[in-house]
């Protein structure tokens, strides 16, 4: 048996025996794999598949000649885009509310959770977590209709009460300057409970051994907080950084539409890449236009999480995302 036969043998038992190998681990796991493929099948059906659909973002949609029968136009609907202003505008807005969400968010939960954590009183803490979680399971419709309730010019609360105070009514709904700040006190309200009872479990797996030491040189309860819990919370913190920022192009598409709707003269602080996409679709029935904007986002949304994955891998190794 020469060289050449004997290479060729070895590639073929390699093979059988990696082939058996994997035979092996399927059928001593099965019932692992098979509680699997539901999850694989969904991913498959509702984020790959989909996927095809980036090839409407170069076409001028034609209903009755479907996807393939549309006319080709490459690059147009990215440059009515670019030249409009609408990609700038839409861009800015999704990208500042996502940052202000994720600042002043995770400032707040951390905060609570620190605080409720230094709270003695086991039903008072109970009471105080159980209220702070309750917004959180309030739909974004019922929240748009309690601002409505508040905001409306007519018989809104605040005019009310304004009124009777002897002041001026105040017209939210055509006050654009306004809604960065509505919209990110309404998003906080119903948020920040959940993200603090998850930085309140991670305070309380931390070992009371390292307070008491703390206590016994004499720290005070601010300089624990300072050199204890803080440092501790940090992987916390940067593994749900990394994940908002992995949804920062997203627009939180049910706040805005239900709080704003289709009120234009909104749109210059309220209007977002979720937002604009649908009324692409819905309203002027350009679907090209919209796949357009849709194929942007996500482009755009992953190389943001690749680069800052990037940057925290560069500065520590172990909190990165992969």
């Amino acid at each position: 048996m020469n060289a050449g036969d004997m290479m060729t043998t070895t590639r073929s038992l390699r093979k059988k025996d990696g082939l058996s190998g994997v035979l092996h681990e399927l059928s001593k796991n099965r019932i692992l794999y098979l509680m699997v493929v539901p999850t694989v099948v969904f991913f498959i059906l509702n984020s790959y598949m989909p996927m095809f659909g980036i090839y409407l973002a170069f076409t001028r949609y034609d209903f009755r000649g479907g996807i393939f029968g549309s006319p080709f136009i490459g690059l147009q609907n990215f440059d009515y885009l670019f030249k409009s202003g609408s990609l700038w505008r839409i861009t800015r807005n999704t990208v500042l509310y996502n940052l202000a969400f994720i600042a002043i968010e995770n400032v707040l939960e951390i905060t609570m959770a620190i605080l409720l954590s230094r709270i003695g009183g086991r039903v008072f803490k109970r009471t105080a977590q159980s209220l702070m979680f309750l917004p959180y399971f309030v739909s974004y419709v019922i929240l748009g209709v309690f601002v409505y309730n508040l905001l409306n010019y007519e018989k809104g609360l605040v005019n009310t009460v304004l009124l009777s105070l002897g002041g001026e009514k105040f017209d939210a709904f055509n006050t654009p300057r306004f809604w960065p700040f509505g919209l990110t006190a309404a998003y906080i309200w119903k948020t920040v409970g959940y993200g603090t009872v998850i930085y309140l479990a991670s305070i309380s797996s931390i070992s009371d051994e390292y307070y008491e030491s703390a206590q016994l040189d004499g720290a005070t309860v601010l300089q624990q907080i300072r050199f204890i819990t803080l440092p501790l919370l940090k992987p916390t913190f940067i593994t749900l950084f990394l994940l908002s920022v992995g949804r920062i192009m997203r627009g939180q598409f049910e706040l805005f539409y239900n709080m704003v709707g289709g009120n234009g003269v909104l749109f210059p602080t309220t209007d977002v890449i979720d937002t604009f996409v649908y009324r692409s679709v819905t309203k002027s029935f350009d679907i090209g236009l919209g796949s357009a904007a849709g194929l942007y986002q996500s482009l755009f949304g992953f190389i943001l999480i690749i680069a800052v994955n990037r940057v925290v891998k560069r500065v520590n190794e172990d909190y990165a995302l992969f």
